[in-house]
């Protein structure tokens, strides 16, 4: 549980909050929890299934996904459902990239987005 709030301090401004009234603040709260849930559910669905990774960097090596991978994935997957990320549909617009080149580039705008 304490895991939940210190990822909510720290990626959605829980402590942050600046509000004129307590019905305001009432209403932040489920507002950021709410998309901070379906986000972690579904990242955790697709974890199970062993279709994400954990983001590592030399300095930090972590075993367990944070709210920024979770958020990568559920990207990662809403992206690929899009018609827009399919290519053209015309032959000469065409121009061969690599795969892989595709994929860390899909990887890399999904943390920065």
């Amino acid at each position: 549980m304490e895991a939940t709030f210190q990822e909510a301090r720290q990626r959605l401004g829980f402590e942050t909050q600046r509000h004129w009234s307590d019905l305001a603040i009432q209403r932040t709260a489920p507002a950021l929890l709410g998309p901070f849930s379906v986000v972690t559910l579904l990242a955790h669905q697709h974890m199970a299934k062993g279709e994400g990774s954990v983001r590592r960097a030399a300095w930090y090596d972590k075993t367990r996904p944070t709210f920024s991978d979770a958020l990568a994935l559920v990207r990662r997957k809403l992206w690929a459902q899009e018609a827009t990320f399919c290519g053209s549909v015309w032959e000469d617009e065409m121009v061969k990239v690599s795969l892989r080149f595709i994929e860390r580039l899909t990887d890399t705008v999904c943390y920065a987005a």
